[in-house]
C-alpha cells in the first residue's frame, strides 16, 4: 500500500494576523509537458530535484525533524517568492507568507486531504535566513 503523499502549500498576506488565507500549491506540476521538455528532463532537471527535496522535507517534518525541515522549506519558498518578484511576477510581493503541509491519500474512489501542519507567518524578506 502506498502512503499519503505530502504537498507543501503556501499563502501570502500583508497582515500576519489574517486567518482568512488563500492557499495554493507550491510548485504545481504542469498539466502537460511537450516532447522537448520531457527529453530535456531526462538529462537535467534541477528544479524538479529541488521540488522532490521539498517533499522529502515535508516527510521529515512529520517524522520529528521539525527545525531543519521547516528552515529548508522556508528558505526555498522565500527564494521562489523573491525570484518571481524579480521576474516581474505581478507587482509588490506581500510582506508575509505561511506554509502548510497537506497529505493526500486515496479513500476508496476519492482523494482525501489532511492538513498536518500550518506554519506561523514568516517575513517574505528576511536577510538572516538567506
Amino acid at each position: 500500500m502506498i502512503g499519503p503523499s505530502p504537498r507543501v502549500e503556501l499563502c501570502l498576506t500583508d497582515n500576519p494576523e489574517n486567518d482568512e488565507a488563500v492557499w495554493r500549491e507550491c510548485r504545481p506540476r504542469p498539466a502537460q509537458l511537450g516532447f522537448r521538455d520531457r527529453l530535456t528532463g531526462f538529462f537535467w532537471n534541477a528544479r524538479w530535484n529541488e521540488t522532490l527535496y521539498l517533499t522529502n522535507c515535508a516527510e521529515r517534518f512529520v517524522q520529528g525533524q521539525e527545525e531543519h525541515a521547516s528552515r529548508e522549506i522556508r528558505r526555498r519558498l522565500r527564494s521562489d517568492l523573491l525570484r518571481a518578484e524579480g521576474e516581474g511576477g505581478g507587482g509588490d510581493i506581500p510582506a508575509f507568507f505561511r506554509f502548510r503541509l497537506v497529505f493526500v491519500s486515496r479513500d476508496d474512489d476519492s482523494l482525501r486531504r489532511d492538513v498536518a501542519f500550518v506554519s506561523p507567518p514568516y517575513q517574505t524578506v528576511d536577510p538572516l535566513d538567506r
